[in-house]
């Protein structure tokens, strides 16, 4: 029996394998809201064979986008568009979906990558940028706008922001929510001393700027339902010297277990600009598995997983209790039931979708 085939429970939810989609951002919203192409990517991916799906980054207020196509969460009309794009996607297809709350930090206000991927205030204004903010005033990168140092209002605002849109995600039937502290994003550049240089209350740190990060998930765990599932994607390492280290995020993840989370999913990289993450495939799976052993808490590894075997033995060997693949379903929207064929196993298909199951082919010779 395969091991990446086998069900597995986060709260409440029940998932009936250990594939993940990971969250991809499109930036193709309207102001936020989710449209047809959502409609048609994630509709896609609800019959892709995982067990979950994880939409794009979400974003917790207007100015805390990426860019100007990012899907928000901070009004009612977002919260209606993404309805809409949910509930379209349970009645069609078979997995689970679950959203990633985040703010942009330093790293907002930029061009979409497929326009160049600069910070908007460099075109002299033509695309509205607008101003962000950080834990520290310190650009993300060399032609990034310096960041807005946060003060005690902002640290509050922001966690009210991320409980409301939470609350948004179980109203419009998400199945599960996740805050995304890695990637150079806001919490994350909290997290991290390379972006925080406070000494404050917020400075980089477990005593403080970790703190400040576990106060959000209970917030957010209070605010939700029992037994909704609640995780978060952290980062390993910072890959810079002077940076998070993977006991910093075995650290970080038992502190997020304190504070009631059901799984972490294991990232990392992108805290600054110039700093290149690993390119082997799985390279996030060694400290996937010390989060699991250390912070006894589920894991989930990301990073260039694509094969099957790799994905199997993952899970089979305890590394991580799941596999979340990104780029692989993009490039193949059914790469779960390749996996369940090259694995042995079954995976739910659409009835209009039956006759392409091994077990439907003619045999040799047969008509």
């Amino acid at each position: 029996m395969s091991a990446l085939f086998s069900p597995i429970r986060l709260g409440d939810l029940e998932l009936s394998n250990r594939i993940v989609v990971a969250p991809m951002c499109q930036y193709s919203a309207d102001d936020g809201c989710a449209n047809d192409w959502h409609t048609t990517h994630l509709g896609m991916l609800a019959n892709s064979g995982a067990g979950l799906v994880v939409i794009e980054a979400t974003h917790v207020d207007r100015a805390a986008r990426i860019t100007h196509g990012c899907v928000g969460l901070y009004s009612d009309a977002n919260e209606a568009a993404l309805a809409r794009v949910i509930a379209h996607c349970k009645r069609i297809g078979t997995a689970k979906f679950a959203v990633q709350l985040a703010h942009s930090g330093r790293k907002g206000s930029s061009q979409r990558p497929w326009e160049g991927g600069k910070g908007l205030h460099q075109n002299g204004g033509l695309d509205q940028p607008w101003p962000t903010i950080g834990p520290s005033a310190i650009t993300f990168g060399e032609g990034w706008a310096v960041p807005r140092e946060m003060e005690k209002a902002d640290f509050e605002r922001v966690t009210e922001q991320f409980v409301e849109a939470a609350k948004r995600a179980v109203r419009l039937g998400f199945d599960a929510a996740e805050m995304h502290i890695a990637h150079g994003y806001l919490l994350h550049s909290i997290a991290s001393p390379i972006s925080n240089k406070r000494s404050d209350g917020y400075s980089a740190g477990r005593q403080a700027g970790w703190r400040f990060i576990a106060e959000i998930a209970e917030a957010i765990r209070a605010a939700v339902p029992k037994g909704f599932p609640v995780g978060a994607r952290i980062t390993g390492s910072d890959w810079a010297d002077g940076g998070m280290t993977p006991d910093d995020c075995v650290a970080l993840a038992t502190m997020l277990r304190e504070a009631g989370l059901d799984y972490i999913d294991v990232s990392s990289g992108g805290v600054a600009a110039g700093i290149h993450n690993p390119t082997h495939p799985g390279y996030n799976v060694p400290m996937a598995e010390r989060v699991k052993r250390e912070a006894g808490i589920a894991s989930r590894a990301v990073g260039l997983i694509a094969d099957p075997a790799h994905a199997e033995e993952i899970i089979a060997s305890g590394k991580a209790d799941q596999v979340a693949l990104g780029r692989a379903f993009l490039d193949n929207p059914h790469w779960g039931w390749m996996a369940a064929e090259a694995l042995g196993a079954d995976v739910a298909r659409p009835p209009q979708y039956l006759r392409v199951g091994r077990k439907m082919w003619a045999k040799p010779g047969k008509a």
